[in-house]
């Protein structure tokens, strides 16, 4: 073979290694996270996670009878829509790395898929949204409501690794099954069935444009675009709230922020300028659900192991844990945004609209949001370096 042939070959051998097997950098996933987020919200809308999974809940319960109203529909629906395709690109990056296998977890790990995947439902109604659209997208969106669900995040992170300190020493966690032997011929075929997802995906947004739904194909690829970040980087924004109390280490935190810096920046431009709706994303949630629904978040979090999108792309890893956290998540949602939005009263104690412009202005918004996330960085930051904040066993 020709030496500049076998070098050119190599270095594409590489490039794929790093891109598609390679766990990939934090900051870059981070910061390719935020970069998306703002695309995402310029092509149609923000992105979120909870919203997709509650659709589904309730196709589930309209099916049972038990709901009247017919949900959006599945593949139009730009809830279901972006859920779908962050599990679409999830899939296809673990198939791509060769890394999806089914791990069935022991009996202690099951039933806390099963508690976890109900308070991450039922938390996530009353914030209005998980840890992307109740938090992240809802900060970005100028929204108080976001810093309210990120309080309660942090309590519930805080009670949620108390808890899992005592349950370390007081129940056994017992046995996990034994994995099942690898097969060569399969191990072969995932790499290919992870290329053959990523370009169904193309192929999809082909077929909603020739149907007329270019907004929902773009949707979809961006989905893709996100599933396929977090699998490859290990984003997750469970770990941002839980190990500056657990471990102290504060990379994961100092990520995120970083990355919701880009979010925040790019929603408000999109918004100052009349791009996009000033109050796209800002839902009453700021008061009692905010707080309450971050709190018992944060607390499921603790539970599951992951956050709303990291349950999410670890279930397309194989891990039964998630796959049964995020079913329960998604019923749960459904059930309680339900009798939310039956009761006045309820609807009411949840909270109310506050879009910081209003009261602030924008160039005051921006100052603010800014000063506060590098607050919290700072406090991570010195939280890395003393231990004050690490919680003791």
């Amino acid at each position: 073979m020709d030496p500049n042939l076998k070098e050119f070959m190599t270095v594409l051998k590489d490039g794929y290694h790093r891109i598609f097997i390679q766990e990939w950098p934090t900051m870059i996933g981070g910061a390719l996270i935020g970069i998306m987020s703002v695309i995402t919200f310029t092509w149609a809308r923000p992105w979120g996670v909870v919203g997709g999974l509650r659709v589904w809940g309730d196709w589930i319960f309209y099916s049972l009878g038990l709901y009247v109203s017919k949900p959006g529909a599945f593949l139009i629906d730009s809830n279901s829509v972006i859920t779908l395709g962050l599990i679409w690109g999830a899939l296809a990056a673990s198939l791509a790395a060769g890394q999806f296998a089914f791990r069935v977890p022991p009996p202690l790990e099951f039933a806390k898929a099963l508690v976890g995947g109900t308070l991450l439902g039922v938390g996530s109604a009353l914030a209005g949204g998980c840890n992307v659209g109740g938090f992240y997208s809802s900060i970005s969106a100028l929204s108080l409501s976001g810093f309210a669900m990120m309080v309660g995040l942090l309590g519930g992170a805080y009670a949620g690794l108390k808890y899992l300190y005592w349950e370390m020493e007081h129940l056994p966690t017992g046995k996990a099954p034994a994995p099942p032997k690898k097969r060569p011929f399969i191990e072969k075929l995932k790499p290919f069935l992870g290329w053959a997802l990523l370009l169904g995906g193309v192929a999809a947004f082909q077929a909603y444009q020739f149907e007329g739904y270019v907004i929902e194909g773009g949707v979809l690829l961006c989905g893709m675009a996100f599933g396929f970040i977090l699998t490859r980087s290990r984003f997750c924004f469970a770990r941002a709230f839980r190990e500056p109390f657990m471990t102290g280490e504060a990379k994961v935190t100092q990520v995120v922020i970083i990355s919701l810096m880009i979010s925040v920046l790019g929603f408000l431009v999109l918004k100052w300028t009349g791009l996009r709706s000033e109050t796209s994303y800002v839902t009453p949630n700021f008061g009692l659900g905010g707080l309450l629904g971050g709190f018992i978040f944060g607390f499921g979090m603790l539970m599951t192991g992951g956050c709303g999108s990291g349950t999410a792309w670890r279930a397309c890893e194989g891990q039964v844990k998630l796959i049964v956290a995020l079913a329960l998540f998604a019923l749960t949602n459904s059930l309680t945004k339900a009798g939310i939005n039956a009761s006045v009263t309820l609807k009411t104690l949840v909270g109310y609209t506050v879009y910081l412009p209003d009261y602030l202005g924008y160039g005051w918004t921006l100052g603010c949001i800014f000063l506060t996330l590098l607050l919290w960085y700072a406090l991570v930051t010195w939280n890395e370096r003393t231990g004050k904040l690490v919680v003791d066993i």
